[in-house]
């Protein structure tokens, strides 16, 4: 049987399938408000609407919530200004908005209950933005057949609506259980971009942390299905390469010209020959290339937009040194200047063994559960690396957990959403996971 408290009004997490109403609706007013990284003003204001209501000891916003200095790819003044009037348009608190400042989105809460003096300080991370693509209209996809698709042009299409709606849930049943200590509550801006991990891990709020939580709907497991622990995280760095060289008419003079698409163009096709590694997996993806002005002039300037990732941290700074000579050196042959720029990064990570097993056993007791994996790969990257690396270096202990959903398509696509039913399932576990932490106070397997 779930260990959770009965929640506020008599409802009570683990009476089955279907989440309580006000928690249903917040994920879909989420869902019809999406905002990529940086631009989460509607969301904040909403989460903070619920934890207010709530009530919680402290809450952090803005510059308050993350350390700014080490935001990446925040967008230009004028776009934030644009998504901050669209989130007043859309009902967000007016003084929410303005904490948030020039994009220092996210909150930090904070309770503490019982003799928290001496009680673990536990938090739990879910991540709040969307990706800047469109939603499906069709009929037969959920959200636009009930009225709660995207409105912002931008699209949850990973589930952070759900990850949200997690974090509110399982702060309204801590609040109304005997837990004995501290729990912090991150509701971490852009990590869509690997852009909001590090600016949270410096801000402050993590380290007196002794356990902390990620979690993550679906990554291909079906509703029902529990993963105690995710590992297989690729570290990552994403960069941005602008080539400059001189311009030329293509006809009468080329050779007055200094091709700066020629030079990207090299790299490239060079990046991709970036020999391997014995020591493990390595990747590198050049995903947004442009250059030039006209057929007939030699272009002046072009760009590359890629990243490589690698298996463990070290594997990762193989391929980015590698990646960063690679572009160099192309520049240096077709005579062009070339500025590199890091624009995000994230280092891999593992789950410790006993959080693991806890949130193992807690799983096998929470309805609606008909499935505990004990570990399973990401294959990809996460910036919660960034917080469960600085928590178990300053001695404390962490875990990814995965809560499955059947979705319609796959994640990051026009189709994808949430099954509902996995909401009171992510909110039961980590509820009951966070209560038995505190009681238990695993220690980190030798």
């Amino acid at each position: 049987m779930s260990e959770s408290p009965t929640g506020p009004d008599g409802e009570s997490p683990d009476s089955g399938p279907t989440a309580p109403d006000h928690l249903v609706a917040l994920r879909r007013d989420l869902h019809r408000h999406p905002e990529p990284a940086w631009r989460e003003f509607y969301t904040t204001a909403r989460i903070v609407e619920e934890l207010e209501r709530i009530g919680v000891d402290d809450l952090y916003l803005g510059p308050d919530a993350i350390d700014p200095e080490h935001r990446v790819q925040v967008p230009e003044a004028a776009e934030l200004a644009e998504w901050r009037e669209r989130a007043l348009e859309a009902g967000a608190d007016p003084d929410v908005v303005e904490q948030l400042g020039a994009g220092v989105t996210g909150a930090v809460a904070v309770v503490r209950q019982g003799d928290h003096e001496n009680g673990p300080t536990i938090a739990l991370r879910v991540d709040i933005d969307a990706l800047p693509r469109a939603e499906s209209t069709d009929d037969d996809h959920y959200p636009a057949r009930e009225g709660f698709r995207s409105e912002t042009g931008a699209m949850h299409a990973c589930g952070h609506d759900a990850h949200a709606t997690f974090g509110v849930g399982v702060l309204e049943w801590v609040r109304a259980s005997d837990f004995e200590g501290t729990l912090k509550l991150l509701f971490q801006p852009a990590e869509e971009v690997i852009g909001g991990g590090k600016p949270l891990a410096h801000s402050g709020h993590l380290d007196d942390v002794d356990y902390l939580l990620a979690v993550h709907v679906g990554l291909d497991h079906p509703t029902g299905e529990v993963v105690a622990g995710i590992d297989g995280f690729l570290a990552v760095t994403q960069l941005r390469a602008e080539f400059m060289g001189e311009p030329g008419h293509a006809g009468a003079h080329p050779e007055e010209g200094r091709n700066a698409v020629q030079a990207m163009a090299t790299a490239v096709q060079n990046l991709y020959a970036i020999p391997r590694h014995s020591d493990g997996a390595t990747r590198v993806n050049a995903g947004q290339v442009g250059g030039g002005s006209a057929s007939n002039i030699i272009p002046e300037s072009a760009h590359i937009q890629g990243e490589v990732r690698g298996e463990t941290t070290e594997l990762r700074d193989y391929m980015l040194d590698r990646a960063e000579r690679v572009i160099e050196s192309a520049a240096t042959m077709h005579e062009c200047e070339v500025a590199i720029e890091n624009e995000g990064a994230a280092p891999s990570a593992t789950s410790d063994e006993a959080l693991v097993s806890l949130v193992q056993d807690v799983a096998s007791g929470v309805a609606g559960v008909d499935s505990v994996v004990y570990r399973d790969d990401l294959g990809g990257s996460e910036d919660a690396t960034e917080l469960m690396r600085y928590v178990q270096e300053r001695g404390g202990q962490a875990a990814y957990v995965c809560v499955g959903t059947d979705h319609p398509g796959g994640h990051h696509t026009s189709t994808f959403d949430v099954d509902e039913r996995s909401l009171p399932i992510g909110i039961d576990l980590l509820t009951d996971a966070v209560l038995r932490i505190a009681r238990e106070r695993p220690t980190r397997a030798e």
